[in-house]
Parts: C-alpha cells; sequence; structure tokens
C-alpha cells in the first residue's frame, strides 16, 4: 500500500495534534478547557473532603460544570464585566488569598511541627492542667452587691440551683448553674483559685470578680484528672503550634516591611 504525499501529509498533521487534543477537555467556540483544570477541580474537592472518590461519573460531571462555566465566563468578557472596577477588585481579593494560601502551604511544609515540639507542648498542657478537675456551680452577676445578696441567701438556706436562674451566664442559668467537669485551667485565674480553695458543698462566702462580672462559685465534687493521651490531642496540638509558627512567620515579616 502506498500513500500519495498529500494523503500522508494529513495523516502527520493529525498524529501530531492528537497530544493537543487530548490535553483538552473540551473546546468551547474556540477557547479550550484543559484537562488540567478537571484534575485540580476534582483534587480540591478531594481536599475539602466530600467524599466523592475519582471516577468517570465524576469528572463527566466536572466537565459539564467546567464547560458551563467557560461558557459564562465568555458571556461576562463579551459584555465587558471583566473591566468593571468592582470586578477587578473582587478578582485581585481572589488572586491575593489564591497567594497567601500557597505561601501558607509552603511554609507549613517546608517548616513542619516536630515530634519533640507536640511532646514538649503536651507536657505543658498536662502540668497546667494539673492532677484533679471540678465539678462546679457559679452564679455570674453585674456587680458585687448582687453577688453579696446571693451569697446571704444562700447562708438563710436557698438552693443554689434557684438562685442560679438570675445568673447573667446563658450557658448554665438554666441548668442551675451547673459548669460541668472541667480542670482549673479551663477558667481565669481568679475563678480558678477560688474553685480549688473549696471543699466539695462549699460555696465562696465573698464575691469572686473577674473580666466578665462577679462569682458566686459552688464545688459539686472533685476527682482525679483524666488527662487525655498525647496520640488522643496530637492533631489539635499540631494545628495550635501550626498556627503560632504562621504566626510568628507573619510578624517577622511585617516587621521587616517598609510600611508608610
Amino acid at each position: 500500500m502506498t500513500f500519495k504525499p498529500a494523503h500522508l501529509l494529513v495523516v502527520l498533521f493529525a498524529a501530531a495534534a492528537l497530544p493537543a487534543f487530548a490535553q483538552n477537555l473540551a473546546v468551547v467556540n474556540g477557547k479550550a478547557i484543559p484537562s488540567s483544570r478537571a484534575d485540580l477541580m476534582i483534587s480540591q474537592m478531594a481536599a475539602q473532603g466530600n467524599g466523592q472518590p475519582d471516577s468517570p461519573q465524576l469528572r463527566a460531571m466536572v466537565k459539564e460544570e467546567l464547560i458551563n462555566r467557560e461558557v459564562l465566563i465568555q458571556q461576562a468578557e463579551k459584555q465587558g464585566l471583566g473591566n468593571s472596577a468592582d470586578v477587578k477588585a473582587q478578582i485581585d481579593i481572589a488572586r491575593q488569598s489564591i497567594l497567601i494560601r500557597a505561601l501558607v502551604a509552603d511554609y507549613v511544609k517546608k517548616n513542619p511541627v516536630s515530634d519533640a515540639d507536640i511532646k514538649a507542648e503536651y507536657d505543658k498542657f498536662k502540668a497546667s492542667a494539673g492532677d484533679k478537675e471540678y465539678h462546679a456551680r457559679h452564679i455570674l452577676v453585674e456587680n458585687e452587691a448582687d453577688a453579696k445578696t446571693i451569697i446571704t441567701k444562700l447562708k438563710a438556706g436557698a438552693k443554689f440551683e434557684d438562685l442560679a436562674k438570675q445568673s447573667k451566664d446563658p450557658g448554665s442559668a438554666a441548668n442551675g448553674g451547673d459548669l460541668g467537669w472541667a480542670t482549673p485551667v479551663s477558667f481565669v485565674k481568679p475563678f480558678s483559685d477560688a474553685l480549688i480553695a473549696l471543699k466539695p458543698g462549699q460555696y465562696t462566702e465573698t464575691p469572686i470578680k473577674t473580666q466578665f462580672g462577679y462569682h458566686v462559685i459552688q464545688l459539686e465534687e472533685s476527682r482525679p484528672a483524666k488527662i487525655p493521651a498525647m496520640a488522643e490531642v496530637k492533631p489539635q496540638i499540631t494545628e495550635a503550634l501550626q498556627q503560632k509558627k504562621l504566626q510568628a512567620y507573619q510578624q517577622e515579616l511585617r516587621a521587616k516591611a517598609k510600611i508608610q
């Protein structure tokens, strides 16, 4: 079998064009949508935890979405909306967000939190949490006089749970002031200092002042603290240390920047 030169030329051009077409998901009004855009969208969906595994069905849905977007974008450009100052400002903000996310990801990758750092933070947490946890109630009021009135009523035999209904703490007022079980580190220092000085069944006989107002605190009971194992809290500790590193990095960059 022999090929005529013109026929051979057509075949060669078609073969050369195959890779280019394979790299495109679709072509809309002459503008190509690269397959890499679908790959990126699918990877972003996976990172966001949408739960859909990569599959032909998912890729078909993504293809339709990208085609629809391209049709709409072309129409928006045709109408000159891309030249709007407001649209340009929004695009600039989106660009900044994308670049910042990329910078953060790059920094976290190059500056990982070490296991030694995690253990040190966990040990610090254990030391600050103490060896006991407390089941407490409290009544929060705005001024010292109201707190003293509550203490007087308690001494006269009133029930703590009943008086707690007037508490300014919406989270516990309806539950008789019940704060559940917690370690002292969960509370602000004046509160925790007063709490650990109480014996089960006792309440503070003088108002406890914090930045939230005045408290009357009652200790229900205490027990040995149940400190979670390091493996249980490792993800939270890692995240907290990463955020601390990122904050320090941002402050370092800002300190070096010339701001007028």
